[in-house]
């Protein structure tokens, strides 16, 4: 269990988000945050990164993976589509 609560995680994520973004833009993509409920970690890809083959792994592997070693290693990420961030329920 995270020992923080989903407003208390909100700093620290934006925070690890603008840590990643550089990576991201050298491949001309971005990452938005969008929101944190319940432990998880709701994001927004942009860029070169919507539609690429490899997003899943940036996700995962870059953003998770920080996020976890920086924050809390129970944190979980999840790309939230195009016109979908009214939506995160149903994600």
């Amino acid at each position: 269990m995270i020992p923080f609560s989903d407003e208390e995680l909100v700093d620290p994520v934006k925070n690890v988000i603008d840590k990643v973004r550089p990576n991201l833009a050298l491949d001309g993509g971005d990452i938005d945050f969008v929101t944190v409920k319940n432990s998880k970690v709701y994001v927004q890809l942009k860029g070169a990164c919507v539609g690429c083959g490899s997003s899943g792994t940036t996700l995962k592997y870059g953003v998770e993976r920080q996020l976890k070693m920086d924050i809390h290693p129970e944190l979980e990420v999840i790309n939230v589509p195009m016109g979908m961030e009214n939506d995160i329920d149903k994600l």
